[in-house]
């Protein structure tokens, strides 16, 4: 969401001038919806809002639950019926259910042509990965130059497994997934890593029609100051966590650097959603009472409670192909300038640039030795001095102006 809605905000400023197509907000339906940030849509971009048609009404009086999140980080042990709905949704409704939204999109453009408007290029940001075949009928009806924007794996993202699909669904989501990175001019990804997972996927693949632009940070996100808590040694998570980010064995070191420093309070936030997984796991650990569970919060809020933390935590799903699951917050995260504790692959996108920007440390799921030396030394700096904010952090490497800079030329290129 805030990719395009970053990249738009840049563009016009950049000789750009962005049509955005979209869905009547009346007529979609998410888990979660954040008015807040069309604050940052600028005055004059044209937004044009279609219909869509989508099976999540369906779903929800099927199973009686609320629409899931991605790879169904709402929902837990699934019940028959979720069963059957992701049975459902793996093996019907291909690459994904919202590709009732194409036609609406496709109908709205025809129209534009027909009144005379000229486009250079279209760009499609997924998932949901059914956004990139409206670029691919694009691209045979005008010729437009067409960039894809693949913010995560397609056949290969982690959830797939839940979805249980048929050998005729996996091939036909997989010629789905080749025909699009076959007939793109260009191929933008989030990290290295998938990149190359994807330039493995079809003839004629080569390097050069692909390009990693990162998520970043916008600089006015951030005005205002940091303030981390003097009384308490404050950890705090923003985002979804489920039980697949695999981060039972740093809750128990958390619990265990509390026993061996009790002068110290110690304390956990997550902001966001937490899966049932992790809310037991932090009741195992014996951390419920040193926890603050915060709910979905508009994202200036969410910035807010990065500023007024001591460390912020990072988490990358225990998946399939999770070197290259590069989040958006990790840019967020430098931003705040506050050390980020990051449980994930070594070797990942993610541990390469925490090293890079000295932000951090990333430790392996399972890694407890290192994850109860490094609590205790950030005990120690704090009982010395418990603001522990880094270096003012700039680079326009990772601010969203210099990667919307990157992507005009690949617009232009």
């Amino acid at each position: 969401m805030q990719r395009c809605l970053k990249w738009v905000k840049h563009l016009p400023a950049l000789g750009v001038e962005p049509t955005v197509i979209t869905v009547d907000p009346a007529q979609a339906a998410y888990p979660v919806l954040d008015y807040s940030l069309e604050a940052d849509v600028p005055p004059g971009v044209r937004v044009l809002r279609t219909g869509t048609r989508e099976p999540f009404g369906a779903y929800q009086k099927l199973t009686n639950r609320p629409i899931p999140h991605g790879g169904f980080a709402n929902e837990g042990r699934p019940s028959v019926a979720q069963r059957v709905a992701r049975f459902v949704r793996g093996n019907v409704f291909l690459p994904d259910p919202r590709r009732g939204w194409n036609s609406f999109v496709l109908k709205q453009v025809a129209a534009l042509v027909a009144a005379g408007e000229q486009f250079d290029a279209v760009l499609t940001s997924s998932p949901p990965h059914s956004t990139q075949l409206i670029g691919l009928a694009l691209k045979k009806r005008y010729g437009w130059r067409w960039l894809a924007d693949l913010r995560d794996p397609w056949t290969d993202i982690y959830y797939t497994q839940t979805l249980m699909r048929t050998a005729v669904a996996r091939w036909l989501d997989q010629r789905y997934e080749r025909q699009v990175l076959e007939a793109a001019d260009v191929v933008i990804t989030t990290s290295p890593d998938t990149g190359r997972l994807l330039q493995g996927k079809g003839t004629g693949l080569h390097s050069d029609k692909f390009a990693v632009l990162p998520n970043g940070y916008d600089e006015a996100d951030f005005q205002h100051p940091s303030l981390p808590p003097a009384d308490t040694l404050l950890l705090t998570y923003v985002g979804t966590i489920t039980g697949q980010y695999h981060v039972g064995p740093f809750l128990a070191e958390v619990a265990a650097c509390a026993v061996r420093h009790p002068q110290v309070p110690l304390r956990l936030r997550f902001v966001g959603r937490v899966a049932k997984e992790v809310a037991q796991q932090l009741a195992d650990a014996g951390l419920l009472e040193r926890t603050e569970l915060v709910e979905f919060v508009p994202h200036d809020e969410a910035v807010g409670y990065m500023l007024r933390s001591t460390a912020l935590l990072l988490g990358i799903p225990d998946v399939p192909h999770n070197r290259g699951i590069l989040p958006g917050k990790v840019f967020e995260y430098l931003a705040a300038n506050k050390p980020v504790i990051c449980i994930g692959p070594t070797g990942s996108d993610a541990a390469h640039i925490l090293d890079e920007t000295s932000a951090g440390q990333n430790f392996d799921y399972e890694d407890r030795d290192a994850m109860r030396a490094y609590l205790d030394q950030l005990v120690a700096s704090w009982q010395q001095n418990p603001n522990q904010d880094l270096p003012a952090f700039s680079s326009a490497r990772y601010s969203r102006r210099g990667l919307t800079e990157r992507l005009v030329e690949l617009i232009r290129r």
